[in-house]
């Protein structure tokens, strides 16, 4: 019986899967920091309406700012204050669709101080003004249930509106 020589390929194969690296266990500080950043991530999701900022967020879990929002963006993808607006502007998009408020009035009920930044963050995340989403959910959500019209009119995340308008 005959064992075939290994040919150059062959070597090179076994040479290059010895020299990736594993996937390491995750060290323990960064699971007492996924903890954390989960309590972060559940305070805002129950106190967008209040004002917050990243280093009121951080010292509610002993972190430093710069610490937080850099294992907040590996661990979530995006910086605590992107995931704070999108939360904001969710609860925005389901007030505007009842039609029983103004841009002006939603802007300050899901915490933001400035109606300019908060209509900029809102055309970035949905595609289109307040006001444009105002009048036009309306019409396209008569005689929808909440439940599918807060699923189908969803925000899209990461600044990636499409340019034909809400998704």
């Amino acid at each position: 019986m005959s064992v075939a020589p290994r040919t150059l390929p062959d070597v090179t194969d076994i040479a290059s899967s010895a020299a990736r690296p594993r996937a390491a266990e995750p060290s323990p500080q960064y699971l007492r920091d996924l903890a954390l950043l989960r309590r972060v991530r559940d305070r805002i999701d129950r106190e967008y309406a209040r004002p917050l900022n990243v280093e009121a967020l951080a010292r509610g879990v002993n972190m430093s700012a710069g610490h937080l929002s850099r294992q907040f963006r590996r661990a979530y993808g995006e910086s605590p204050y992107s995931y704070l607006m999108t939360r904001r502007i969710e609860r925005a998009m389901a007030l505007l669709r009842r039609g029983d408020l103004s841009v002006t009035e939603v802007c300050f009920a899901v915490g933001c101080s400035s109606l300019g930044t908060f209509s900029t963050r809102f055309t970035e995340l949905v595609g289109v003004p307040p006001s444009v989403y105002r009048r036009e959910s309306a019409r396209e959500a008569q005689g929808m249930p909440p439940c599918v019209a807060k699923r189908v009119m969803r925000p899209i995340r990461n600044r990636e509106a499409s340019s034909t308008g809400a998704q």
